[in-house]
């Protein structure tokens, strides 16, 4: 079963695009874009293990850090940019983000909201760093360095004049697949299309 944020995409990316989706994993996300929308493109990941099975996937993947070594692409190479669910692992979202806008035409990102009601909940009935199904690691053990809300990824855009074009915030209760009514509170991931 293909993740939320994999069909909200893939519903925003258009036919026989080229696409670039950085911190690609097995290559899922590529499989459906291929399939559903005839795109091509490239993943990039840093992981030997998962990088195998985007191969093992027919996809085509870069091995690198994709918080160092992006300079090798051109500038507006791709229609789309992705990075679905990691960019709270990247060391500089800012720096990313820009590398991103030169890259492609349009820049998609998804990530879980931190301000969702159940992490707010967990923390404080708890006092402990939440584990939900987006956030599935402990403090300790998570590669998770940047934690964001909703309202903190709507301010840093604005503060750079990242230009959001479409979003939709979600939970995995949610049947339609978009929280209008305090979304950084009742959302658990959001999806953002920017330019």
């Amino acid at each position: 079963m293909a993740r939320k944020d994999f069909k909200i995409i893939s519903n925003w990316v258009k036919p026989n695009s080229k696409v670039l989706d950085l911190g690609c994993g097995d290559g899922n996300l590529l499989q459906i874009l291929s399939k559903e929308r005839n795109i091509t493109g490239y993943g990039v990941d840093i992981s030997i293990d998962k990088i195998i099975k985007s191969l093992d996937n027919n996809i085509n993947v870069v091995h690198t850090d994709i918080n160092k070594k992006l300079d090798y692409f051109k500038d507006k190479s791709f229609d789309y940019v992705i990075l679905a669910q990691s960019l709270q692992v990247v060391d500089n979202p800012v720096n990313l983000i820009n590398e991103m806008l030169r890259i492609g035409n349009e820049v998609i990102i998804s990530f879980p909201n931190m301000g969702y009601w159940k992490s707010r909940l967990y923390l404080f009935l708890k006092g402990k760093m939440p584990i939900t199904s987006e956030l599935p690691f402990s403090w300790h053990s998570t590669p998770n360095i940047h934690l964001c809300t909703i309202k903190d990824f709507k301010e840093m855009c604005d503060l750079n004049q990242f230009v959001i074009v479409d979003e939709v915030i979600s939970s995995n209760n949610d049947e339609k697949g978009s929280i209008r009514l305090l979304s950084n509170l009742f959302g658990e991931s959001a999806i953002f299309k920017i330019k």
